[in-house]
């Protein structure tokens, strides 16, 4: 495979911070977005100590408002019967949590540092580059992306052994699933912290090795641009596909609707990439379809239409 065989591994760093296993106290989570916001709440809401790194105040205003919002959803489900506890537990939260713009100097004391930006490998791997010259010695590094290859972003620091994936799925506080991905480089120690920290946070983690997509985007991109070709070639209607699919699999979505739901541009972004690493796998063949509507700006829901209409 293509993806295999664009492994560049370096000499890694001394192996004297695996000696023993890491417990996470101390998270940085740096993207102040949706993603970012929810690893951030859940990590903080478990007893770590938090603190949510954007580029603007005003960025992290917004994320840390739609953390209380979210907080007040989860308690009334959680302390249905006791609003009182249910206050408690957004007080304590939130004061797990502080902000910070400066990335640089927040790493100074973390244990664990998550990155949840835009999802790009150069400005992915500039930003673990900068932090990697500031951080501990025993800091993991882990990377929220869902595409992108993990291998090549510890590639960008010194500390291959100590970096990994976390792949959260969206709304991180009511998703269940973490994947953890290891690298040919990361090291048991790192790997089984990583588990840990999944696990402290009310997730239920599974482990993949460094292959496109991991485990669920790997089925369920593919899966997706399958109900495009289907619909590109006259086959079904897309409502025909999206009802079969929901009546007949148990999905409770359609592929459209998810599609929709994901955002096209970002669906195109994936398989593009994809493409790229290995462009004789069928699987993974860009659609006219999709590229025509990224390019008129119909991404799904956030625009108000996509492949279906939205009010």
């Amino acid at each position: 495979m293509a993806f295999a065989t664009r492994h560049f591994v370096r000499a890694a760093s001394s192996s004297s911070s695996a000696a023993k296993k890491l417990i996470v106290k101390h998270v940085t989570v740096i993207g102040g977005g949706l993603m970012g916001a929810g690893i951030a709440q859940v990590a903080a809401a478990s007893g770590h100590t938090v603190v949510l790194v954007d580029q603007s105040d005003e960025i992290l205003k917004k994320s840390t408002k739609g953390i209380e919002e979210s907080l007040k959803r989860v308690t009334k489900k959680k302390f249905a019967d006791k609003p009182e506890a249910g206050a408690e537990f957004i007080e304590k939260t939130l004061k797990n949590l502080t902000t910070s713009t400066d990335a640089v100097a927040v790493v100074h004391s973390t244990d664990l540092v998550i990155e949840a930006i835009v999802e790009n490998q150069g400005v992915k791997n500039e930003l673990f580059k900068r932090l990697d010259k500031f951080a501990p010695e025993h800091t993991i590094f882990a990377s929220n992306t869902s595409s992108l290859q993990i291998t090549e972003l510890a590639n960008s620091t010194t500390r291959q052994d100590r970096f990994g994936g976390l792949h959260f799925f969206n709304p991180v506080p009511m998703m269940k699933l973490v994947e953890v991905i290891k690298t040919p480089m990361t090291s048991q120690k790192t790997f089984e912290s990583l588990m840990d920290f999944s696990k402290a946070v009310g997730k239920s983690p599974v482990s993949c090795k460094d292959t496109p997509g991991f485990i669920v985007n790997r089925l369920l991109v593919p899966y997706m641009m399958e109900a495009v070709r289907l619909f590109e070639r006259g086959d079904a209607s897309k409502e025909d596909i999206d009802v079969a699919m929901k009546l007949g699999a148990g999905y409770p979505m359609g592929p459209f609707e998810l599609l929709d739901y994901v955002g096209l541009d970002t669906c195109k972004y994936i398989i593009d990439g994809w493409h790229s690493l290995e462009p004789s796998n069928p699987l993974f063949a860009p659609s006219p379809l999709l590229n025509k509507l990224v390019e008129e700006k119909k991404l799904g829901k956030k625009t108000g239409e996509g492949f279906y209409k939205y009010k």
